[in-house]
């Protein structure tokens, strides 16, 4: 008896200051912290202090033992309603209130082993009959039984919640961005222990003991989204909600209504000290000790590029094929024909389809780019598309469109030879693709616009260009160039991260990775951000045409990885563990 009124002594001090801890001056949601935390806490010690330090025989048993198993969930609910103000908390502070917190968690729990019925019998032969239900029939014993079990559902979410925090989590995959090792509606869990985790809206936690290595599947924050302190105290929340609504209402959604990709699950394939980049789907690393460009081997264990080679059994329950084996096979017939790209040819050809053009239209002084089509206009899909009305304008305009499409066709030659270095346009693999391909696609553009001329220029109608052969081939040109440009973000990557101003290589920062999906084409990863923006396809050309790009890659810091997979636990036809590494 003397242990048991010494345990509750000691629980009601470190719950008294927990609360002591919540006292928040404002008119926020942080005030409601020290009211929740004080009258749940002067519930619990007044029944105790009447049943146990006052008068024996009015113990009410069952409620004691409820507010006691509650206790640490009150507190957690306390401690986070806190942190939900306009005014944040220190580190310091918050690490005394987790101490406060885990001292009433260990009491109360010692508590419920000591506080039992058979013991506290033989202390008092009273409690032993005082704490024996009475026997319920009818509603009342319905009533009592759904009591009983909401009350048990409730406390294995928070058992669970707790559990989710600090040990595993369990994760459902929700798109095909991790192909073919995991599918939609995958179950998974993930090992959170010895990635340090930590306590909600707080830097107080478990160290982090993992050594992450390329090709681990971990679960990390999505960065694309903003991460300020109501950004977390939303995703905490929307989290406990989600819970003791037991998955049916989910907060965690995005200014437009959508659910929120986050957490991401994507595969770790960029260390410390590297620097990236992709070309042609292969990715390339170098560091400080080896400072030139080299695939990564491993990484073509993962990546998957075309479904369409993979076991009849796994194409029947992929539900998005982003390429078919026609489209494919094309694809790869283009980056070979890029990468072998005569570029002294192409000199030769874009100086005399600007030859042909002055031989038609006149010669005269140039017409800067800004003065004759915009940014838009310059855009590959509208460039080629509307390459009629582009025709037509600088056949309107005489010898000063003949002008700008000179400069459009040939400004590169003299402006780009000085921008190689060891004999690629930029000094790289990816900007010298890149540069290439953007040659392509003015030549498509510059024949386009020669013919469409010479058609305009001797009044055949325009109803009958669909006959025309070389029209018709420009056409099926257009298509496959345009074709390939929607696959380029998922098939290439600029040296990431960027090289400085100085053009001296930058590399990845210590404790933090870059992660991809293994299905390349249909991955919304580190790659990319959530937003097109239209930009040059080679900067290196004044005169390059445009495309609308969502490329730009950013690595993730390590306290933002939640946790590693382990184990696919469903659907039971694939359960076993993840091949990480």
């Amino acid at each position: 008896m003397k242990i048991l009124k010494k345990l509750f002594f000691l629980d009601a001090i470190f719950a008294g200051l927990f609360s002591l801890a919540n006292i928040y001056f404002g008119l926020d949601v942080a005030a409601l912290a020290f009211p929740v935390s004080a009258a749940f806490n002067a519930l619990l010690f007044f029944l105790v202090y009447r049943g146990l330090f006052k008068n024996a025989s009015r113990l009410n048993f069952n409620g004691v033992k409820k507010l006691l198993q509650y206790q640490p969930f009150a507190h957690l609910v306390a401690f986070i309603i806190r942190r939900a103000g306009e005014r944040g908390t220190g580190f310091a502070f918050d690490g005394i209130s987790v101490f406060f917190w885990l001292s009433s968690f260990v009491l109360s729990v010692t508590l419920l082993r000591f506080f039992s019925e058979k013991r506290l019998a033989k202390t008092n032969p009273d409690w032993l009959e005082f704490s024996k239900a009475k026997k319920r029939r009818g509603a009342a014993w319905l009533a009592f039984e759904l009591l009983d079990w909401a009350d048990a559902l409730v406390q294995a979410v928070f058992m669970v919640l707790l559990f989710q925090i600090f040990f595993f989590q369990f994760y459902k995959i929700p798109s095909e961005s991790m192909v073919s090792e995991l599918l939609i509606k995958d179950r998974l869990m993930v090992s959170k222990i010895t990635s340090g985790p930590k306590f909600p809206l707080t830097k107080v936690g478990l160290p982090s003991l993992k050594k992450y290595k390329r090709g681990d599947i971990v679960v990390f924050r999505n960065p694309h989204y903003s991460s300020g302190r109501k950004d977390e105290v939303k995703s905490v929340v929307s989290e406990l909600v989600y819970m003791l609504t037991f998955t049916t209402v989910n907060l965690n959604v995005d200014k437009n209504g959508q659910v929120k990709a986050d957490p991401l699950v994507k595969r770790l394939v960029g260390l410390p000290g590297e620097q990236l980049m992709m070309l042609n789907g292969v990715l390339y690393s170098r560091t400080k000790d080896r400072p030139r460009f080299e695939p990564v081997q491993e990484d073509s264990k993962w990546a998957n590029y075309n479904l369409n080679e993979k076991s009849p059994e796994l194409k029947r329950m992929i539900q998005e094929f982003p390429i078919d084996q026609e489209g494919y096979e094309e694809m790869l017939s283009l980056e070979k024909e890029r990468d072998s790209m005569d570029i002294e040819a192409a000199k030769k050809e874009c100086r005399a389809l600007a030859d042909k053009i002055e031989s038609l239209l006149g010669k005269r002084g140039g017409i800067s780019k800004k003065d004759f089509f915009l940014e838009s206009e310059m855009n590959e899909f509208h460039i080629l598309r509307e390459n009629y009305a582009v025709a037509a304008k600088i056949l309107s305009a005489g010898e000063g469109g003949a002008a700008w499409f000179r400069a459009f066709m040939t400004d590169w030659i003299d402006s780009c030879d000085g921008k190689k270095s060891e004999g690629l346009y930029g000094g790289d693999l990816n900007s010298d693709a890149n540069f290439r391909l953007n040659l392509m696609i003015k030549l498509c553009v510059g024949n386009f616009i020669l013919r469409n001329c010479q058609l305009m220029l001797n009044n055949v109608p325009y109803s009958d260009w669909s006959g025309d052969n070389e029209i018709q081939g420009l056409w099926i040109r257009a298509q496959f160039l345009h074709s390939y440009i929607n696959y380029l973000d998922r098939r290439n990557m600029p040296v990431f991260p960027a090289n400085n101003e100085d053009g001296s290589p930058a590399y990845i920062p210590q404790d933090s990775y870059f992660m991809m999906g293994d299905n390349r084409f249909n991955s919304l990863d580190m790659r990319h951000s959530y937003e097109e923006r239209l930009v040059p396809l080679s900067p290196l050309d004044e005169y390059s045409v445009y495309y609308y790009s969502n490329m730009e890659p950013q690595y993730v810091s390590k306290e933002k990885i939640l946790g590693t997979t382990e184990f696919r636990f469903w659907p039971k036809g694939r359960i076993g563990f993840l091949k990480n590494n």
